[in-house]
């Protein structure tokens, strides 16, 4: 692999990481969040791949195979969160979670 390619792809992965965190701090909404932190980890999928193949290695491609699955479970734990906490408050503020304190 080219070193200016793996160059591109770490930018491409630094620019989604960035987006990602963003979306996470400035949104209130809990299913945005929730993208933006599925952002953050296909940033990491991009850099693993792009380095895996920038070595030669299959190493990367398993270990964003199990990013993903942790972000398959990470989705389906998450919506069925933000659904019970939309059946009780009807809405999906973030800001109304933190009232749930006890």
């Amino acid at each position: 692999m080219d070193d200016l390619l793996l160059n591109q792809f770490l930018l491409l992965g630094a620019v989604l990481f960035c987006i990602g965190v963003y979306g996470v701090l400035a949104r209130r909404n809990a299913v945005l969040v929730l993208m933006s932190i599925e952002l953050i980890l296909n940033a990491v999928n991009i850099n693993l791949i792009a380095f895996g193949a920038f070595w030669g290695s299959i190493t990367g491609s398993v270990f964003a195979l199990f990013v993903i699955a942790i972000a398959a479970a990470e989705v389906g734990v998450g919506l069925a969160i933000v659904l019970l906490i939309y059946r009780n408050r009807r809405s999906v503020d973030l800001d109304d979670v933190a009232e749930m304190k006890g």
